[in-house]
């Protein structure tokens, strides 16, 4: 069921995707733990596999039914109505088991062998490893991209470029790119085709940032992260402006066997209800934090949207809704300062991942990052003494005390 078009996302978090009428008169969705759907008919099941094959187009007033798990189920499709409806721009969007899934099932999907994939360096650890190492095997060469480069990036890779891919806020120096510039580089580059360009919007999407509206063909998501929010699943997302762009990384979805299965879409879709309270909360309290880390001694530097000056300011205002619950700090005295930190925290625990309810933190390079190459590290200011911050719902002070603690235990 689609609510009404007019519906603040706020709204349509909380209903969309979900018809009573279709479970039992059920207010929330109930889990649908089924492998295989019986058809209506013959010629029906027929005309199901012949779209989810991708060999008909799906029609609007009789879209493909259910078939397998594998290829879709009613919780991914209730998830996915859900998403689509909160990511601005969104005509269609899609479930997979982990973040990694979603990314590497959509690169495959839209780079094809001898093409070159252009992206701003740094990105997530796991997204490196991917682009350095796996994507070669199948004559995809990842060029990585420093900031300020993409005019000499583009001019000397339009021939073969693919794709190009982003992560804004970059993990984990929150480093920000400019979209519209870079879409706009895309299309003065390469003028006689369409180039698509991935966002990787974990960090601040869907709440308080839109790539689809600035220029982004697909957004993709850790929905393990804030869309789940409460560090009990592991899932990813992909949403984009063309169904047929999903449509098509549905198919590779269905054969790589990465679709999110039925219990975690179900608590997806619980999670939405929640999303705008949670990373509204989040940011506050993060907000509330960063002048405490900036005036502490053993601080060097606080890395957090509501700091940006000059150029990252002005891509800040314009691109974003509000400055998210992600810090990153560096601590005076290198790495030793900062495991003296981590070890010190008590209420914030010592741990990967982010965008949960609880506070978390961790250190980028010898973890999340650690797959970087020593030059990638030094080029995307990810240092010795850099800590990740994800901030939770809990009261801030309370937060405070504890970062304080261990800030003094650097020292």
């Amino acid at each position: 069921m689609r609510s009404p078009p007019f519906l603040d996302p706020r709204t349509s978090s909380v209903s969309e995707g979900f018809d009573p009428e279709l479970s039992m008169m059920a207010v929330r969705p109930p889990i649908f733990p089924v492998s295989t759907y019986a058809f209506p008919s013959a010629e029906e099941a027929a005309r199901y596999f012949e779209v989810a094959l991708g060999k008909i187009a799906a029609e609007t007033s009789s879209p493909v039914g259910l078939i397998y798990a594998r290829l879709n189920h009613p919780n991914a499709e209730m998830f996915e109505d859900g998403l689509r409806s909160v990511e601005r721009g969104a005509a269609a969007a899609a479930a997979f088991t982990s973040g990694m899934a979603a990314i590497t099932s959509t690169v495959m999907t839209l780079a094809k062998p001898g093409q070159k994939l252009l992206y701003q360096r740094p990105v997530y650890g796991g997204t490196d490893h991917f682009f350095r190492h796996m994507l070669p095997e199948w004559n995809i060469e990842a060029i990585a991209v420093d900031d300020g480069g993409w005019d000499e990036a583009l001019a000397r890779h339009h021939a073969t470029l693919g794709l190009v891919y982003l992560e804004t806020p970059a993990n984990p120096t929150l480093h920000m790119i400019d979209l519209d510039a870079v879409r706009a580089g895309i299309d003065r580059a390469v003028p006689d085709r369409h180039v698509q360009l991935l966002v990787d919007n974990t960090f601040l999407g869907p709440v308080f940032q839109s790539p689809l509206e600035h220029g982004a063909d697909v957004v993709l998501y850790s929905a393990t992260k804030f869309l789940g929010g409460h560090s009990d699943l592991v899932a990813g997302a992909v949403a984009a402006r063309d169904p047929a762009v999903i449509s098509r990384i549905k198919t590779t979805r269905a054969f790589f066997g990465t679709i999110c299965e039925p219990f975690t879409a179900w608590m997806l879709q619980r999670s939405m209800a929640t999303l705008w309270l949670r990373m509204t909360k989040q940011s506050k309290n993060a907000t509330k934090l960063v002048s405490m880390l900036s005036a502490h001694p053993a601080v060097e530097r606080v890395h957090h949207p509501s700091l940006f000056t000059g150029d990252q300011a002005r891509i800040f205002r314009s691109q974003c809704r509000a400055p998210g619950s992600m810090i990153a700090i560096e601590l005076r005295g290198g790495r030793p300062a900062a495991f003296r930190f981590l070890n010190a925290l008590r209420l914030v625990r010592l741990a990967v991942s982010l965008g949960g309810v609880e506070s978390l933190a961790c250190h980028p390079r010898t973890t999340t990052a650690s797959e970087m190459s020593e030059e990638d590290l030094r080029a995307s200011g990810v240092t010795d003494g850099l800590v990740r911050l994800s901030v939770g719902v809990e009261h801030w002070r309370d937060l405070a005390q504890d970062l304080a603690r261990a800030l003094d235990a650097a020292s």
